[in-house]
């Protein structure tokens, strides 16, 4: 047991320093279906750098994600930079191909599941989820750069070849589905018509209690 885990830290040793430059991440270890992960946050400079997408001109059955879509880009980048106070977006998934070495700060409890993550720069990172979200961080960065010290979070897999990543991105959008387009009025604070669409409902004697507000389509018996 000595000489495996001696013959695995020289492993890292030897591709650490193979490579010179690494990306160091504050993150925390879990582990689904027995395999590890990391989750951990990243300026939002860094990650049209880290996070290249050149797959366009691959076959389907060749790549590990949808072909981007560009004409969704201008609208997210300027939900970004219309609200600079309350804009939100959630973690990008990604697999590395290369070496990721995690560092705990400790042997138990949660010293042990958090640490630094060590990954060298020459790795390859494939976005198995977000890759409309970082093409307009990077897009929204060209007009403001000051959001290159914004965050954004980042769940890290080791890359385990060409089928897992399809795997990945196949469950990770299979049970995904689209709010109605009610409720997503009901819950909408920022669009004007959304705002008078509520008040009318919420103060009409005609309308009020008799609008469904979470579903877009009435049942049979609907009142």
């Amino acid at each position: 047991m000595q000489t495996e885990a001696a013959s695995k830290v020289a492993g890292r040793a030897v591709s650490r320093a193979s490579t010179g430059f690494e990306y160091t991440f504050p993150a925390i270890r879990g582990v689904q279906a027995g395999r590890e992960f990391y989750a951990s946050m990243c300026p939002l400079r860094l990650i049209p750098k880290i996070f290249l997408f050149d797959e366009d001109d691959l076959s389907a059955e060749l790549r590990a994600q949808r072909v981007l879509n560009k004409g969704r880009l201008p609208a997210l980048a300027r939900y970004i930079l219309d609200n600079p106070d309350d804009y939100v977006f959630s973690a990008l998934t990604a697999s590395v191909d290369g070496d990721m070495v995690f560092e705990s700060q400790g042997d138990e409890g949660s010293a042990h599941r958090t640490g630094q993550l060590r990954i060298p720069m020459d790795a390859r990172f494939l976005i198995n989820d977000g890759q409309h979200r970082r093409a307009a961080i990077e897009l929204a960065l060209k007009e403001d750069p000051d959001l290159g010290d914004e965050t954004i979070a980042v769940v890290f897999f080791h890359d385990a070849g060409l089928a897992r990543s399809q795997q990945m991105f196949a469950d990770l959008n299979r049970h995904a589905v689209r709010p109605a387009r009610s409720i997503g009025v009901l819950y909408d604070h920022r669009d004007v018509n959304a705002q008078i669409t509520r008040s009318l409902t919420e103060c009409s004697a005609v309308f009020k209690g008799f609008v469904e507000m979470e579903k877009s389509t009435l049942s049979a018996r609907s009142r």
